[in-house]
C-alpha cells in the first residue's frame, strides 16, 4: 500500500459506479490511522445516498459523515480523514469531500463528508493539478512541500502556508477578506489539514506535528503548528 503515489494521481471524483464495497475495509484503516493530536473526540458514520441530503450535481453510492465535539479539531479532521481519502483510492475507490451534503438526520457535531465509491475516474496526471505555485504558499520555493502543494481544498484555494524553521515549517493558515471567510470559514481548517496529511503520508517516518509558544505573527495569517519532516 502506498498513499504516497496517490498525492500525485489524486482527483476529487465525480463519477461512481453502483458497486458495492467491503466497509470492513474502511473500518480496518481507521483503526491504525494516525492522528495529528492524541486524544482528539471524534466519530464517523458510513451513509447511502438515501440518508443524504444532496445538493451536489452529482451523487455517490455511499458518503461518510465526519463529526466532531469541537471546531478547534476541524483541522485534525481533515488530517485524519485524507489519509483515508488516499487509502481508498490506492484500493480503486474515488472519493471527494463535499462540504453541502449533510445527514439528513441533524447533528449539532456534524462537520463535513466524503462521498465514495468505485469508479474508474479518480486519477489524473500531475499536469493536470491547478495548484498555487510552491513560492506562493511558503517564504522560499521548497520541494519537499510539493506533496502539500497538491493537497486538495475548499473551491481550491489552498488556505495553508509554511515558513521555514530551524527544523521544519511553521504552518499557518491564510485569512481572507470577509466574502471568502463567509463561504469556507468552516473547511479552510480542515483543508490545513489535509495539506499536513499528504506531508505526513510523503514524510512518515520522520514527521512530527508540535506547537509553538515563540512562533512568528504574520499579518493576514494564523498560526496552527509546527512541523518537522
Amino acid at each position: 500500500m502506498n498513499l504516497e503515489k496517490q498525492i500525485y494521481t489524486r482527483k476529487s471524483c465525480r463519477k461512481y459506479l453502483d458497486d458495492e464495497i467491503d466497509l470492513n475495509l474502511i473500518h480496518d484503516f481507521m483503526n491504525r490511522v494516525k492522528q495529528l493530536n492524541e486524544g482528539v473526540n471524534y466519530h464517523y458514520e458510513i451513509l447511502t445516498l438515501d440518508d443524504v441530503n444532496n445538493h451536489n450535481r452529482f451523487s455517490a453510492p455511499y458518503y461518510l459523515a465526519i463529526f466532531a465535539d469541537r471546531k478547534e479539531n476541524y483541522i485534525d479532521m481533515g488530517f485524519i480523514f485524507q489519509q483515508l481519502c488516499l487509502y481508498l483510492q490506492s484500493i480503486g475507490i474515488g472519493n471527494c469531500w463535499v462540504g453541502i451534503d449533510a445527514p439528513k438526520e441533524k447533528s449539532s457535531d456534524f462537520v463535513i463528508s466524503i462521498a465514495f465509491g468505485k469508479s474508474d475516474d479518480f486519477t489524473r496526471s500531475r499536469d493536470k493539478f491547478k495548484r498555487k505555485h510552491l513560492s506562493k504558499i511558503s517564504d522560499m520555493g521548497d520541494e519537499r512541500l510539493i506533496p502539500a502543494q497538491l493537497a486538495p481544498s475548499a473551491i481550491n484555494m489552498q488556505p495553508w502556508y509554511f515558513k521555514h524553521s530551524a527544523d521544519g515549517f511553521d504552518v499557518y493558515q491564510v485569512k481572507h477578506n470577509i466574502l471568502k471567510r463567509q463561504i469556507v470559514k468552516k473547511w479552510n481548517p480542515i483543508d490545513v489539514g489535509i495539506a499536513l496529511a499528504h506531508m505526513y503520508v510523503a514524510n512518515e517516518d520522520t514527521f512530527e506535528f508540535y506547537k509553538k509558544t515563540d512562533f512568528e505573527n504574520i499579518k493576514g495569517h494564523t498560526y496552527v503548528g509546527s512541523i518537522k519532516i
